[in-house]
C-alpha cells in the first residue's frame, strides 16, 4: 500500500470528522471563524492519529480477526462455486 492509499485514507477520515465537528459548532450557535478553525485542527489531528495507527498496524503485520474471517469466507465461497 503506497502513499496515495494512505493519503486517501487520511482524507476519508479527516473530511467527515470535520463536517461532524463543524455541524456541532453550528448547532451550538458558534459560528465564529475560530470555532471552525478549531474543528478543522481537531479533525486533522484525529485523522492523523487514526491513519498512523492503521499504518503502524499494517507495517507490523498484526493479525486482524475481521480480515481473517473475510479471507476465510472468500475462500469458502470460491470453493463452493467450483
Amino acid at each position: 500500500m503506497g502513499a496515495i492509499f494512505w493519503m486517501k485514507r487520511y482524507l476519508q477520515a479527516a473530511v467527515p470528522l470535520f463536517v461532524i465537528l463543524a455541524a456541532v459548532e453550528w448547532i451550538k450557535g458558534s459560528t465564529a471563524r475560530e470555532d471552525y478553525l478549531s474543528a478543522a485542527v481537531w479533525a486533522l489531528a484525529a485523522a492523523a492519529i487514526f491513519t498512523y495507527a492503521a499504518w503502524r498496524r499494517y507495517r507490523s503485520a498484526k493479525a486482524c480477526g475481521m480480515c481473517d474471517d473475510l479471507e476465510a469466507a472468500r475462500n469458502a465461497a470460491k470453493g463452493k462455486k467450483q
